[in-house]
Protein backbone atom coordinates (compact mmCIF):
# COMPACT_ATOMS: atom_id res chain seq x y z
CA UNK A 1 0.00 0.00 0.00
CA UNK A 2 1.37 3.48 -0.91
CA UNK A 3 1.65 6.46 1.48
CA UNK A 4 -1.02 8.38 -0.49
CA UNK A 5 -3.53 5.61 0.19
CA UNK A 6 -2.74 5.49 3.93
CA UNK A 7 -3.13 9.22 4.72
CA UNK A 8 -6.91 9.53 4.24
CA UNK A 9 -7.42 6.73 6.75
CA UNK A 10 -5.40 8.64 9.38
CA UNK A 11 -7.34 11.84 8.73
CA UNK A 12 -10.63 9.95 9.09
CA UNK A 13 -9.57 8.48 12.43
CA UNK A 14 -8.52 11.89 13.75
CA UNK A 15 -11.86 13.35 12.68
CA UNK A 16 -13.72 10.63 14.54
CA UNK A 17 -11.70 11.36 17.67
CA UNK A 18 -12.49 15.08 17.43
CA UNK A 19 -16.22 14.39 17.00
CA UNK A 20 -16.24 11.94 19.91
CA UNK A 21 -14.48 14.43 22.19
CA UNK A 22 -16.92 17.21 21.25
CA UNK A 23 -19.90 14.96 21.90
CA UNK A 24 -18.56 13.94 25.29
CA UNK A 25 -18.10 17.60 26.28
CA UNK A 26 -21.69 18.40 25.27
CA UNK A 27 -23.07 15.42 27.25
CA UNK A 28 -20.99 16.37 30.30
CA UNK A 29 -22.21 19.97 30.16
CA UNK A 30 -25.83 18.84 29.80
CA UNK A 31 -25.44 16.51 32.77
CA UNK A 32 -23.97 19.29 34.92
CA UNK A 33 -26.87 21.62 34.04
CA UNK A 34 -29.40 18.91 34.93
CA UNK A 35 -27.71 18.29 38.29
CA UNK A 36 -27.67 22.00 39.11
CA UNK A 37 -31.35 22.35 38.18
CA UNK A 38 -32.44 19.37 40.34
CA UNK A 39 -33.72 20.32 43.85
CA UNK A 40 -31.47 19.48 46.78
CA UNK A 41 -32.47 16.25 48.52
CA UNK A 42 -33.45 16.29 52.18
CA UNK A 43 -30.88 14.90 54.63
CA UNK A 44 -31.12 11.14 54.52
CA UNK A 45 -32.63 9.62 57.64
CA UNK A 46 -33.70 12.94 59.27
CA UNK A 47 -37.38 11.97 59.25
CA UNK A 48 -36.55 8.51 60.58
CA UNK A 49 -34.55 9.98 63.47
CA UNK A 50 -37.41 12.33 64.42
CA UNK A 51 -39.94 9.50 64.15
CA UNK A 52 -37.83 7.30 66.41
CA UNK A 53 -37.48 10.14 68.94
CA UNK A 54 -41.26 10.73 69.02
CA UNK A 55 -41.99 7.02 69.34
CA UNK A 56 -39.53 6.55 72.20
CA UNK A 57 -40.74 9.62 74.11
CA UNK A 58 -44.43 8.70 73.70
CA UNK A 59 -43.88 5.07 74.66
CA UNK A 60 -41.77 5.75 77.75
CA UNK A 61 -43.79 8.63 79.23
CA UNK A 62 -47.37 8.21 80.35
CA UNK A 63 -48.16 11.90 79.89
CA UNK A 64 -48.37 14.08 76.79
CA UNK A 65 -49.58 17.63 76.18
CA UNK A 66 -51.96 18.36 73.31
CA UNK A 67 -52.29 21.90 71.97
CA UNK A 68 -54.49 23.23 69.15
CA UNK A 69 -52.32 24.42 66.26
CA UNK A 70 -51.52 28.06 66.93
CA UNK A 71 -53.16 27.98 70.38
CA UNK A 72 -51.66 29.06 73.70
CA UNK A 73 -53.10 26.45 76.06
CA UNK A 74 -52.07 22.78 76.12
CA UNK A 75 -53.96 19.93 77.77
CA UNK A 76 -51.92 17.40 79.76
CA UNK A 77 -53.44 13.93 79.29
CA UNK A 78 -52.47 10.33 79.99
CA UNK A 79 -52.25 8.28 76.84
CA UNK A 80 -51.11 5.09 75.13
CA UNK A 81 -48.71 4.81 72.21
CA UNK A 82 -50.13 2.27 69.76
CA UNK A 83 -49.25 1.56 66.11
CA UNK A 84 -47.50 4.87 65.52
CA UNK A 85 -50.12 7.11 67.15
CA UNK A 86 -51.01 8.68 70.50
CA UNK A 87 -54.37 7.41 71.83
CA UNK A 88 -56.36 9.46 74.36
CA UNK A 89 -59.59 8.56 76.15
CA UNK A 90 -61.77 11.49 77.26
CA UNK A 91 -65.34 12.21 78.23
CA UNK A 92 -67.70 10.95 80.96
CA UNK A 93 -65.72 9.69 83.93
CA UNK A 94 -62.42 10.32 82.16
CA UNK A 95 -60.13 13.27 81.49
CA UNK A 96 -61.38 16.46 79.86
CA UNK A 97 -59.91 17.13 76.43
CA UNK A 98 -62.36 19.43 74.70
CA UNK A 99 -62.64 20.10 70.97
CA UNK A 100 -59.10 20.74 69.74
CA UNK A 101 -59.74 20.58 66.01
CA UNK A 102 -57.93 18.44 63.45
CA UNK A 103 -54.49 20.09 63.46
CA UNK A 104 -52.71 19.95 66.81
CA UNK A 105 -49.24 19.94 68.35
CA UNK A 106 -48.02 17.11 70.57
CA UNK A 107 -45.58 18.16 73.29
CA UNK A 108 -43.59 15.19 74.54
CA UNK A 109 -41.38 15.19 77.62
CA UNK A 110 -38.20 13.38 78.55
CA UNK A 111 -38.80 10.40 80.83
CA UNK A 112 -35.49 11.04 82.60
CA UNK A 113 -35.72 14.79 83.28
CA UNK A 114 -39.42 15.51 82.83
CA UNK A 115 -38.59 18.50 80.64
CA UNK A 116 -39.87 19.27 77.15
CA UNK A 117 -38.16 17.04 74.59
CA UNK A 118 -39.92 17.44 71.25
CA UNK A 119 -42.95 19.26 69.85
CA UNK A 120 -44.36 17.68 66.72
CA UNK A 121 -47.34 18.45 64.50
CA UNK A 122 -50.10 15.86 64.43
CA UNK A 123 -53.56 15.25 63.00
CA UNK A 124 -56.47 14.30 65.26
CA UNK A 125 -59.01 11.63 64.39
CA UNK A 126 -62.04 10.87 66.56
CA UNK A 127 -62.67 7.13 66.31
CA UNK A 128 -66.11 5.66 65.69
CA UNK A 129 -67.23 3.54 68.71
CA UNK A 130 -68.70 0.93 66.36
CA UNK A 131 -65.43 0.43 64.46
CA UNK A 132 -62.70 -2.14 64.95
CA UNK A 133 -60.21 0.72 65.29
CA UNK A 134 -62.06 2.00 68.36
CA UNK A 135 -62.08 -1.45 69.95
CA UNK A 136 -58.35 -1.96 69.33
CA UNK A 137 -57.59 1.50 70.71
CA UNK A 138 -59.71 0.90 73.83
CA UNK A 139 -57.93 -2.38 74.48
CA UNK A 140 -54.57 -0.62 74.15
CA UNK A 141 -55.65 2.15 76.56
CA UNK A 142 -57.30 -0.06 79.22
CA UNK A 143 -54.13 -1.35 80.95
CA UNK A 144 -52.91 2.21 81.49
CA UNK A 145 -56.10 3.43 83.17
CA UNK A 146 -55.32 3.73 86.88
CA UNK A 147 -57.79 3.61 89.80
CA UNK A 148 -60.70 2.46 87.67
CA UNK A 149 -63.70 0.76 89.26
CA UNK A 150 -63.88 -1.55 86.24
CA UNK A 151 -61.30 -4.20 85.40
CA UNK A 152 -59.09 -3.56 82.36
CA UNK A 153 -60.89 -6.32 80.45
CA UNK A 154 -64.24 -4.62 81.18
CA UNK A 155 -63.15 -1.07 80.38
CA UNK A 156 -63.66 -1.12 76.58
CA UNK A 157 -67.32 -2.09 76.93
CA UNK A 158 -67.77 0.29 79.89
CA UNK A 159 -66.34 3.14 77.82
CA UNK A 160 -68.58 2.27 74.88
CA UNK A 161 -71.70 2.32 77.07
CA UNK A 162 -70.83 5.55 78.88
CA UNK A 163 -69.90 7.39 75.69
CA UNK A 164 -66.17 7.84 76.24
CA UNK A 165 -64.41 9.37 73.24
CA UNK A 166 -61.14 7.96 71.92
CA UNK A 167 -59.00 10.27 69.81
CA UNK A 168 -56.08 9.12 67.69
CA UNK A 169 -53.27 11.64 67.17
CA UNK A 170 -50.95 10.75 64.29
CA UNK A 171 -47.63 12.68 64.11
CA UNK A 172 -47.03 14.17 60.66
CA UNK A 173 -43.26 14.37 61.00
CA UNK A 174 -43.02 18.18 61.21
CA UNK A 175 -41.15 19.22 64.38
CA UNK A 176 -41.62 22.68 65.87
CA UNK A 177 -39.11 21.91 68.65
CA UNK A 178 -36.51 19.21 69.02
CA UNK A 179 -33.06 18.73 70.60
CA UNK A 180 -30.85 21.58 69.47
CA UNK A 181 -33.78 23.81 68.46
CA UNK A 182 -36.04 24.99 71.30
CA UNK A 183 -38.24 28.03 71.82
CA UNK A 184 -36.82 30.43 74.42
CA UNK A 185 -40.25 30.89 76.03
CA UNK A 186 -40.92 28.98 79.27
CA UNK A 187 -44.23 27.59 78.08
CA UNK A 188 -45.89 28.57 81.37
CA UNK A 189 -49.62 29.36 81.20
CA UNK A 190 -52.20 30.50 83.77
CA UNK A 191 -54.49 27.79 85.17
CA UNK A 192 -57.66 27.18 83.20
CA UNK A 193 -60.88 28.57 84.72
CA UNK A 194 -62.41 26.03 87.08
CA UNK A 195 -64.97 25.78 89.87
CA UNK A 196 -62.57 23.65 91.91
CA UNK A 197 -61.30 25.30 95.09
CA UNK A 198 -60.10 24.46 98.60
CA UNK A 199 -60.12 27.98 100.08
CA UNK A 200 -63.80 28.24 101.02
CA UNK A 201 -63.73 25.68 103.85
CA UNK A 202 -61.26 23.46 105.66
CA UNK A 203 -61.74 19.70 105.98
CA UNK A 204 -63.08 18.50 109.34
CA UNK A 205 -60.57 16.73 111.59
CA UNK A 206 -61.40 14.33 114.39
CA UNK A 207 -60.82 16.10 117.74
CA UNK A 208 -59.81 19.27 115.92
CA UNK A 209 -56.48 20.38 114.53
CA UNK A 210 -53.30 19.97 116.53
CA UNK A 211 -52.36 23.64 116.46
CA UNK A 212 -55.87 24.70 117.44
CA UNK A 213 -55.94 22.25 120.35
CA UNK A 214 -52.60 23.52 121.63
CA UNK A 215 -53.75 27.13 121.39
CA UNK A 216 -56.99 26.43 123.28
CA UNK A 217 -55.08 24.52 125.95
CA UNK A 218 -52.70 27.46 126.42
CA UNK A 219 -55.63 29.87 126.69
CA UNK A 220 -57.27 27.62 129.29
CA UNK A 221 -54.11 27.45 131.40
CA UNK A 222 -53.77 31.22 131.19
CA UNK A 223 -57.32 31.68 132.49
CA UNK A 224 -56.77 29.20 135.31
CA UNK A 225 -53.53 30.92 136.31
CA UNK A 226 -55.23 34.32 136.25
CA UNK A 227 -58.07 32.98 138.44
CA UNK A 228 -55.59 31.43 140.90
CA UNK A 229 -53.74 34.71 141.28
CA UNK A 230 -56.95 36.35 142.24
Amino acid sequence: MSESEAEPAVESTAGSERLSAAGSERLSAAGSEAESAAPAAAPAGAADVLGALVAEAAAKSGLVWVRPRGGSRAWGVWHAWHEGAVLVASGPGEQDLGDLGVDVDLILRSKDTGSRLVTVAASAQLLDPSSQEWTAAAEALAPGRLNSAALPAELPEHWRVTGVRITRFVPTGEAAEQPGSYDDASGAAPPAPSAATTSSWLPWHLRGRRGRRARKAAERRAREQHAANG
